[in-house]
């Protein structure tokens, strides 16, 4: 069994109005339910942002080119992006990339909540597969495979009286 960790940190300072008026609009364009998914998106850049920092002071071209690949992959970067385009990131770059987000822009829900609803219910699958979270980041790969679940019942054996 694996250990669970906490993948996001509180800000440092509880009471910045900029912030907390910056994470009100982010949390109603986005349609999160808590800020604790904002500072798991953060989370997430900061990783990214770091590991790009350190590879360009190293200037280690093969993990430099998985980390690009890795964010093509995730649909963050275009092809042949550098370093500078990864410190460049935001957050919203992120929160445009959940299935949530996806959902709605590809016209399957009306609104940002109805999208959410719809997922956490088990409505939406991915290539054919239900998928029950919102916070799922879609790579590129299956971007197009985003549709409603189609449920299959399986036959139910029954018995008959003999």
């Amino acid at each position: 069994m694996r250990k669970i960790r906490k993948n996001y940190s509180k800000p440092r300072k509880l009471w910045d109005k900029v912030r907390i008026e910056e994470e009100k609009r982010l949390m109603k364009k986005y349609g999160l339910r808590r800020k604790r998914e904002i500072w798991r998106a953060e989370a997430l850049l900061r990783s990214f942002r770091q590991r790009a920092r350190n590879l360009a002071a190293r200037k280690n071209e093969e993990e430099e080119k998985r980390l690009l690949n890795r964010l093509y992959r995730l649909g963050l970067l275009e092809k042949g992006a550098n370093l500078n385009d990864v410190l460049s990131l935001t957050v919203e770059d992120i929160l445009e990339r959940r299935l949530q987000t996806m959902v709605l822009k590809k016209g399957l829900a009306r609104t940002i909540k109805q999208a959410r609803q719809y997922i956490v219910h088990g409505h939406i699958g991915v290539e054919g597969r239900r998928v029950k979270f919102p916070s799922f980041l879609v790579v590129r790969e299956v971007e197009d495979k985003i549709d409603y679940y189609k449920f299959e019942p399986k036959q139910l054996m029954v018995k008959e009286n003999e």
